[in-house]
């Protein structure tokens, strides 16, 4: 029996508008009242996750930040901080790459030192605190992670600067333009393990959901792990199952559906 679901939201949960279908509200209601903890885990900021869940964030499991930072029912019950010095020599190292942009994420908000409008609208989806600095060096803030925004692609043109730290330091493709570095032990697989032990349930009790290759480690850790059927491809090669539906068809929805695990009358929004 599955007791718990964690979905990552952009590819996945979110449609390529970034929206929640609309079914989903219903859905959740109806999983919660079948003891199923519904839950999402993503690269995006907490504060930014809490306000999309803003009228079931108390009941919510939210591994924000690709699982460094961890909130569950409204209370903080995990924070696994990336070095201060590692951060400052990533940042050193993206100001040098041409077109790339950076964004330091604390615990409290998320920081830039680029201004450029057409950047800050990009990352305005994802961080709900947001502050813009003159020097990223200086922020007095417990830091989570580093995000690289490369126009480009980060897979070609951004990885290569950072992949020796990868021995050391957690170095994750989260997003065609995106390149996220946190702490070695940081993803959203070992945020997953953790809890699971906290909460007494197996991998054979979960179904996870990913697109991309941040939710890598959270396909080893789910006896139902599902690729989207628009994932990368690494993402298919590692899960057990793909998807029927892309994110623009309501995948992870229908997929909930198709497993049995609510009627059709249970995820239908009411019209």
């Amino acid at each position: 029996m599955i007791k718990l679901i964690v979905t990552d939201m952009d590819g996945t949960l979110l449609n390529d508008k970034h929206e929640l279908h609309p079914d989903f509200w219903k859905m959740e209601e109806a999983l919660t009242e079948k003891g199923i903890i519904f839950s999402v885990a993503s690269g995006r900021q907490f504060y930014n996750l809490e306000s999309k869940f803003e009228r079931i964030k108390d009941r919510m499991l939210f591994f924000a930040e690709n699982g460094t930072h961890v909130v569950r029912n409204g209370k903080e019950i995990y924070v696994n901080p990336l070095d201060r010095d590692a951060a400052k020599e990533f940042i050193s190292i993206g100001r040098e790459i041409e077109g790339a942009q950076l964004v330091l994420c604390g615990k409290t908000s998320a920081y830039v030192e680029c201004d450029d409008e057409e950047f800050i609208r990009e990352i305005q989806q994802y961080y709900k605190r947001l502050k813009y600095v003159e020097n990223l060096d200086e922020v007095e803030d417990t830091i989570l992670k580093v995000t690289v925004c490369d126009y480009k692609g980060v897979e070609e043109h951004t990885f290569p600067h950072y992949k020796k730290f990868q021995d050391n330091y957690k170095v994750a493709i989260a997003a065609r333009i995106f390149l996220d570095i946190t702490s070695a032990t940081a993803n959203k697989g070992n945020a997953i393990k953790g809890v699971q032990e906290e909460l007494n349930i197996s991998p054979e009790e979960t179904l996870v959901f990913g697109d991309y290759l941040n939710d890598l480690e959270m396909m080893q850790n789910a006896r139902y792990s599902y690729a989207m059927k628009n994932a990368h491809p690494e993402i298919i090669s590692a899960s057990k199952f793909i998807t029927g539906f892309d994110n623009n068809e309501n995948g992870v929805l229908k997929t909930i559906e198709e497993l049995g695990l609510l009627k059709e009358d249970e995820v239908k929004a009411d019209s």
